[in-house]
This record gives C-alpha cells, structure tokens and sequence, in this order.
C-alpha cells in the first residue's frame, strides 16, 4: 500500500466492519478504510457476469447463480457479506458492473461527472460507502489541496454569464446546478488512490457533518470492466 495511504492525516485505518463504521470524523479526518487483503478470484466474476449497459446493477442472486470454481466462491463470498454488512447497518448497497460513467461535456470550462474532484450532497445525515474489487479505484484528496471550482475567478465569471436571474439567486443556481460541489487539484497535490478490497466510509456534505466533506474522483477506466460496491 503506497506510503501515503497510511501516513495520509485524512484517513483512519481499521481492520474490522464495527470500527469501521463507528469511527468519529473529527479534525482533518473524513475517511475511514477497513483496510483488506482480499482471497478470492474477483477477475471470475467479472469474466462470466453481463454487462447490459455501461453501468450494471448486479443482484446477489445474479451472483449466486454463477458457476464458479473454489477461488470464484470464495470471491462471491466476499461481496455477498459485504452487501449483508452494509444492509444490515441500514445502508442501501449496489453492486454496479461498471464500464464507463456517463461524461459531462456540455462547457468547456467546468465538467460536473464523477472523474472531477467532487464531494458527495446528501439530505440526510449520512455517508458513503465504497469498495473496488476489480478494476481501477477512486482517488480522495485532502480538502487543503483542492479549490473549490466556482471560487475560481476565470470560472466564476463564466458562471455568471450563465445565470440569467438576480445576483441574489446566483449562489442558488450554483447548488442547483451541483457546480458548488467539484473542486480543482492544487499544483503538486499528491491524492490517494483507495485500492482494490478495501471498503471505505467517506464523508458527505451535509450541515450537521462535524468536518469537511471527503473529496474524491471516480478513475478513468481503460479496458478493464470495474466491479464495486457503491452506498
């Protein structure tokens, strides 16, 4: 596991689901990682399951009708307990075949997909939870490393001519639009790419989050398919 991943102040390390989801965000801290050394053939898996579009939901009886071998069990295992975990702790799980994320191309200027930085908004006090078992993994970045796009003054202008209402509303079309929530990485920040098998806890953008949320960007994907679990 590379140097900053363990020495990374944004992150707690763990080796169990119950710390995992009990550890307190507090000061710089905005990810946990149930950090894990997965057995298991998960490259199986993703060789006999369909992929029906660019994103494929997987249900776990599609998962367990799959004709394995011993290590291809031992993978599906796996996934299946982790679903379970996550379930059971009242979460909402989904297993996604993954080919490509869909890109936003409409300016030239700021892009609002998933392979910019961004944070997560949710309406509720929650979190998000993330697991790659094969394929690339997302990136979190330090929230002292990134800037937040629309204080960006050459972006932020162009905002501006975008708007049409008052300057009183501008800021609700940012939210409205999700422009306030993707960032920019700072000259010579270092992120930290979150591995395969281990299941991570990021923290969202939510008014009674206790710190910043967590940063973060999908992986661009090359000719590899991605299997993870997303909540």
């Amino acid at each position: 596991m590379p140097e900053t991943f363990l020495n990374n102040p944004q992150t707690e390390i763990t080796d169990n689901f119950s710390d995992l989801i009990n550890k307190q965000f507090e000061g710089m801290v905005n990810a946990v990682c149930w950090q894990r050394n997965l057995e298991g053939d998960f490259e199986e898996i993703v060789s006999k399951l369909q992929l029906k579009q660019n994103i494929t939901e997987i249900s776990a009886d599609e998962l367990l009708a799959l004709p394995l071998s011993e290590k291809g069990n031992i993978a599906k295992e796996i996934i299946l307990n982790d679903l379970k975990l996550l379930t059971d702790f009242g979460a909402s799980p989904s297993l996604n075949l993954l080919k490509k994320y869909e890109r936003d191309d409409e300016f030239d200027f700021i892009s609002t997909d998933v392979y910019s930085y961004h944070v997560d908004r949710s309406p509720v006090l929650t979190d998000t939870f993330l697991c790659t078992y094969y394929g690339s993994s997302s990136d979190i970045i330090a929230n002292n490393q990134v800037v937040q796009k629309i204080l960006i003054p050459e972006i932020r202008e162009k905002l501006k001519s975008l708007h049409s209402g008052s300057d009183e509303d501008f800021e609700n079309f940012l939210s409205e639009n999700f422009f306030d929530l993707h960032y920019q990485a700072k000259p010579n920040s270092i992120p930290t790419n979150l591995g395969t098998g281990n299941l991570w806890r990021l923290a969202v953008d939510h008014p009674q989050q206790k710190v910043l949320p967590c940063v973060h960007r999908a992986p661009v994907e090359h000719e590899k398919l991605r299997l993870l679990i997303i909540c």
